[in-house]
């Protein structure tokens, strides 16, 4: 049965919400878990959840309360003395604190305890324990960060979010190919269709790198679905399964992304409480505007992927509440179980 190590002490809310979201994914998904941290602090929790259950809520909006049976969960815990923090140069960082937490949560990937990896932690750290503990693929020169987005339609696959900000036109086609098998293998969709993030539709737009990676994808033998060219108002129309980009582009549209959504939810709260009709057409509209809020949350897809590595890590966001990190450990064990690294490195060679 697949296991998930999870980092306990990485992410905003550590290890209270960490470890909930751990014991609900258990819970809901019957996966085990292996918790890797500080054992007094996670046990901490663990008694806290068996006495007063899990309560959890999803950008104010309460979800649910249930009680847990932890002997009827197959949970054990790790020893991490370390802990990397989100200012720590990663490199150096997981080179000194070889006890923390997320590098022997990597550990137990690379020794086989566990199948895969869930870290809402620092991403760079998550993403260069991952590099040096489990290795790249074969045949592939970077790895790169897969993120889910909302659209119309279904969601969209942008990779690289962050892990490259300098990136060849050969490593672009291969975080195509990732994609397009993580797509096809985890979302069950048969002929994804790719895409590359431009400033226009038109082949000849761009600049030298977009057009390179153009002219690959256009001439690609291997059964590559490439659609041409994506301007970033096109990525939530729902007409493109993957959108490849370099790193830094990527993670510019995706904090914008994220900066443009949250500005938008609080001006709609602010709009529905400033008068007395204002705040009686918010109630009314509550239940439609969690319905809306559920399609568009970053919690309900729980992570992004780090494809290309020799093993599954899931790279959670820094806030994630317990909903986000069950959701996280739902993706990693959907990842192991479709075999999507064996896929990727059939394709790559």
């Amino acid at each position: 049965m697949t296991r998930i190590a999870v980092d306990a002490m990485g992410g905003d809310y550590a290890p209270g919400e960490i470890v909930k979201g751990a014991v609900w994914a258990a819970h809901d998904y019957n996966v085990p878990i292996e918790l890797v941290g500080k054992t007094d602090e996670i046990q901490k929790v663990l008694n806290e959840i068996s006495r007063k259950g899990i309560r959890s809520n999803r950008g104010g909006y309460f979800i649910k309360k249930f009680k847990v049976d932890l002997s009827k969960l197959d949970i054990k815990i790790t020893q991490a003395d370390e802990v990397i923090e989100m200012g720590e140069a990663p490199g150096t960082a997981i080179r000194k604190k070889r006890k923390s937490s997320i590098v022997l949560a990597v550990d137990a990937v690379a020794k086989g305890s566990s199948d895969a990896v869930v870290a809402a932690g620092s991403t760079g750290a998550a993403m260069a324990s991952s590099l040096f503990g489990l290795g790249r693929l074969p045949g592939i020169e970077r790895p790169a960060i897969a993120v889910t987005l909302p659209t119309m339609d279904e969601p969209v696959i942008l990779i690289d979010a962050g892990a490259n900000s300098s990136c060849t036109s050969e490593m672009l086609f291969q975080f195509a190919t990732m994609g397009s098998t993580f797509v096809k293998n985890v979302y069950n969709r048969k002929d994804p269709k790719i895409g590359i993030l431009n400033i226009g539709e038109e082949e000849e737009k761009g600049n030298q790198l977009v057009k390179d990676v153009h002219k690959l994808l256009k001439e690609n033998n291997i059964g590559l679905h490439f659609i041409g060219n994506v301007e970033g108002k096109e990525l939530f129309q729902g007409n493109v399964d993957v959108v490849v980009c370099d790193g830094f582009v990527g993670n510019v549209a995706l904090k914008t992304i994220e900066g443009s959504s949250m500005m938008l939810f609080k001006l709609i709260k602010q709009e529905f409480k400033s008068d007395i009709i204002s705040m009686i057409v918010g109630l009314l509209a509550k239940p439609f505007m969690k319905r809306i809020y559920k399609r568009v949350n970053y919690e309900e897809f729980g992570g992004a992927l780090l494809l290309g590595v020799k093993g599954i890590t899931v790279i959670s966001h820094g806030r994630s509440s317990s909903y986000a990190i069950r959701n996280a450990v739902r993706v990693a064990k959907e990842a192991v179980e479709s075999g999507v690294n064996k896929k990727i490195a059939e394709l790559i060679n």
